[in-house]
């Protein structure tokens, strides 16, 4: 098979994420494309979590598909949950110590949920027990059903290392491992060194864990390789696994960010707990070179505040949240806009409105970040559409809010922050520091000089120096000002610098084209959707449809006369959006930045990501001319 979908569930805090993590890395290490979804309740332990993966042996996957040919299951809600999402033909691991529970047995399942599958199950003539729908995927799919005696298992590893009973569920994520590595016939010593990079010098984990493959493998040696992934038909020579959440946290340690604040909150806390984890930062010959002092704030008014206070010392600053945080940062993104603070903030979407959907992803928040504040004044909006994109982005929103002095908000979202994919090395040639106007100061100094649009900045504490922050209107000095010249000039000049950024961004940094140049159909959108609807707009090439894909990188602001451009030979009715949000919002940004109306939209807003399969069938919907406006669903 050129690839596979894998599902792993269980409840959460059972180690469905580091069956993921070590799964990942074996089929990487074996030369494998992989993308995995991570989905989970906002609560610590109990409730349902799924990991949705595809390994490739085609290339490095963009997108995640369903039906999936393999579900391994920890418990019976994963069965009841995603019994419809594996494939005619699949397989079905299962433990049978869960065959007699029946769905109204699950306590943690929500209601809505357990109302919803028990009424598929009515529908299909199936029993609401686990024991009845595995006969009926292994009669009505032909799926084939892999029992494995969970208990079992557990008291002959626990026999054999004397394990105590209660630290035996540790080992849960261990089963789900060995039998999808069993089922996809990766051998012992790839699964071995997935175990060591996972547990690292905690030998005793991994020579347990290898114990339990070797138990699974025994189970399963009738069906060992019955899933068999093609040989890789491509290569890289050195390759990453990681997060969205770690890429950023990576790229800001090269970007030379000194000071990063966070307030605890999901999908974004996961960047700060990397960066928390090094004290020091070293090159090449080991020697030390500065570090980054990462603070966890009371709240996100302090977390934005602390941040604009470093940035004024002279350190390259950021904080980082999510939709909620943000809200409460507003306040001092204005006040960092009045005084022309580079300030990064790096924005995790998820869904809203109020506490919404903590650990679910959305694209909502986009007006939030281009409009949000007080008053008028200069900020750059960044989004990121994938991991590498994402590490060069974040260096180049310290760079634009250094040389521009704004604030700049990297815009991403929970399936960028959360979903495992692997990426080349970034290539750090290009990459460079761009700082802007230093000033040395000293005495006469005016740190908001209308000499130019971009002011002499001098740091805090420079010798000699004396400078005046204020929220107010203020003059060159930054004394507070109200006479009605001074305020035209200084709001103007603050202002202004839009033009300015507009002029001197390269386009490559404003839209990404691709496909053809001339497409019959052009989608635009932005962030975490490019994968999804580049291998769209792939299929559709295959059958003989030009479509073609425009991402907007620079949100705001909005790089109006380009986009004119790019699309003057298409008709608005050739022209999509897609976007995980209710109104598909970067719509109403193209049509009242460029008067180009989008009304064929693809939108989702349930949390869960764009499914390939469910993309393709909405465009066709939109392409036929049945529809104009599709909404997706699919995800348990």
């Amino acid at each position: 098979m050129k690839e596979v979908g894998i599902l792993l569930g269980g409840p959460q805090g059972s180690g469905i994420e580091t069956s993921m993590w070590i799964l990942s890395r074996v089929l990487v290490s074996k030369g494998y494309g992989v993308i995995a979804d991570r989905e989970y309740f906002s609560n610590i332990t109990g409730r349902h979590s799924y990991i949705q993966m595809l390994a490739s042996s085609v290339k490095p996957p963009r997108s995640l598909k369903y039906p999936v040919e393999i579900l391994a299951s920890m418990d019976a809600e994963t069965v009841f949950t995603h019994f419809t999402d594996i494939s005619e033909g699949g397989i079905l691991i299962y433990d049978v110590n869960t065959s007699s529970r029946r769905i109204d047995e699950i306590p943690s399942m929500e209601d809505a949920t357990r109302e919803r599958v028990a009424r598929i199950l009515s529908d299909k003539n199936v029993e609401p027990s686990v024991e009845s729908v595995v006969k009926y995927l292994e009669r009505d799919k032909r799926i084939l059903p892999l029992g494995l005696d969970f208990s079992a298992l557990l008291k002959t590893l626990s026999e054999q290392y004397r394990i105590d009973a209660r630290a035996l569920s540790r080992f849960l994520s261990g089963i789900i491992v060995s039998s999808v590595a069993v089922v996809l016939g990766l051998s012992e010593e790839a699964v071995v060194q997935g175990f060591e990079q996972q547990f690292g010098e905690r030998k005793h984990l991994v020579e347990q864990n290898t114990a339990l493959y070797r138990l699974v493998r025994d189970a399963l040696s009738n069906h060992y390789g019955a899933v068999r992934l093609d040989e890789p038909g491509f290569s890289m020579e050195k390759a990453m696994v990681v997060t969205g959440n770690d890429v950023v946290a990576i790229a800001k340690i090269v970007a030379g960010v000194r000071y990063q604040s966070y307030y605890p909150i999901t999908p974004a806390a996961d960047e700060s707990f990397l960066l928390e984890r090094y004290d020091n930062i070293v090159d090449e010959t080991g020697e030390v070179v500065g570090s980054v002092v990462v603070v966890q704030t009371e709240d996100e008014i302090a977390a934005v505040n602390s941040a604009i206070g470093a940035a004024l010392t002279g350190a390259r600053a950021s904080t980082t949240t999510s939709g909620p945080g943000f809200d409460l940062m507003v306040e001092g993104l204005s006040w960092a806009g009045m005084n022309e603070v580079p300030l990064v903030i790096t924005y995790y979407q998820r869904g809203g409105p109020s506490t919404g959907q903590p650990t679910r992803g959305s694209q909502s928040d986009l007006f939030n970040a281009v409009f949000a504040g007080h008053g008028e004044f200069a900020r750059v909006v960044l989004s990121s559409s994938d991991h590498l994109e994402a590490f060069y982005d974040t260096i180049e929103a310290f760079n634009i809010a250094e040389k521009y002095q704004v604030p700049v908000i990297h815009l991403l979202d929970k399936f960028l922050a959360n979903t495992v994919a692997v990426m080349p090395v970034p290539d750090l040639g290009g990459v460079g520091i761009e700082r802007g106007v230093l000033a040395k100061g000293g005495p006469g100094y005016k740190r908001f000089s209308l000499e130019s649009l971009i002011s002499p900045r001098a740091f805090i504490g420079a010798r000699d120096t004396v400078m005046w922050y204020t929220g107010d209107e203020h003059d060159e000095h930054g004394h507070i000002a109200e006479d009605p010249e001074i305020r035209v000039k200084m709001y103007s000049k603050r202002i202004e610098k839009l033009n300015l950024i507009q002029r001197e961004l390269p386009l490559e940094r404003k839209l990404r084209l691709h496909g053809p140049g001339s497409p019959d159909y052009l989608v635009v959108g932005w962030g975490s959707v490019k994968g999804v609807v580049l291998d769209a707009i792939e299929y559709f090439s295959e059958k003989g449809l030009r479509m073609a894909y425009l991402d907007v990188k620079l949100l705001w602001p909005f790089p109006s006369e380009e986009f004119l451009k790019i699309t003057s030979g298409l008709p608005d009715s050739r022209i999509l959006a897609v976007e995980h949000s209710y109104g598909v919002n970067i719509a109403e940004l193209v049509s009242m930045s460029t008067g180009r109306r989008i009304v064929k939209r693809v939108s989702k807003y349930t949390g869960r990501p764009i499914m390939l399969d469910e993309l393709v069938k909405g465009l066709e919907e939109i392409v036929s001319g049945r529809r104009e406006r599709v909404v997706l669903t699919y995800g348990a």
